[in-house]
């Protein structure tokens, strides 16, 4: 690696660890519930850790590191204001006309986006499967699983939890909430194999992780 792309590299990481740990501090001052904080923000705090114990050994492309910190941040912003209050879409749903503060359904949209281009590169970085056209097949089959265990950590959570879980779940009264949950989760997963394949592809292949 020269001296240009190893700048250039930690230019990178700098950027992403200072918008990371911004983020975090301001999450973690004056949440509204500081176990829902907690019980949101972990994933960040889970996925950090794990980025920086493969940063060597399975370095990954800019693109899944830039999708990762997006992530990172709507746990953080749902943590600290829990995901039905945040404020902006308090106004949207103003605007809208509606009562429901929907940006847990960006969050589970997210759940399904992000999983599906880290799979994507997991699975073709792994040569796990033979044949291509059996890629997205497992890829949007491996979001809905990861969607519905998140399901069941929320149920297990607000078992644990009791009366005070409803800042956690965020449904709203919203009956079909697990549903409609996995709906986005999927939604999303299916829009980033549409959208970002094309880039993905041109930076495995630049960084040599895939043969052309």
């Amino acid at each position: 690696m020269d001296k240009k792309t190893t700048s250039s590299s930690t230019l990178f990481t700098g950027l992403w660890l200072a918008v990371f740990l911004a983020t975090l501090v301001w999450s973690a001052i004056g949440p509204k519930e500081r176990l829902t904080w907690w019980l949101e923000v972990a994933p960040a705090l889970i996925g950090l850790a794990l980025l920086i114990f493969t940063r060597k050994k399975f370095p990954l492309t800019p693109l899944l590191y830039v999708l990762v910190l997006i992530h990172s941040i709507i746990l953080m912003v749902g943590g600290h204001y829990t995901y039905a209050e945040v404020p902006l879409f308090d106004r949207i749903a103003e605007w809208m006309g509606s009562e429901r503060n929907n940006f847990d359904k960006l969050g589970h949209l997210a759940q399904g986006f992000i999983p599906a281009i880290l799979a994507r590169e997991i699975l073709l970085r792994n040569q796990v499967v033979a044949k291509h056209g059996w890629l997205n097949i497992i890829i949007v089959s491996l979001c809905l699983a990861f969607s519905a265990f998140y399901e069941l950590i929320e149920w297990w959570g607000a078992l644990l939890m009791g009366g005070d879980a409803d800042a956690f779940l965020g449904t709203q009264g919203y009956i079909w909430d697990t549903q409609s949950d996995m709906l986005m989760a999927l939604i999303g997963a299916v829009l980033a194999l549409v959208l970002l394949s094309a880039v993905h592809n041109r930076q495995l292949l630049a960084r040599d992780y895939i043969s052309a």
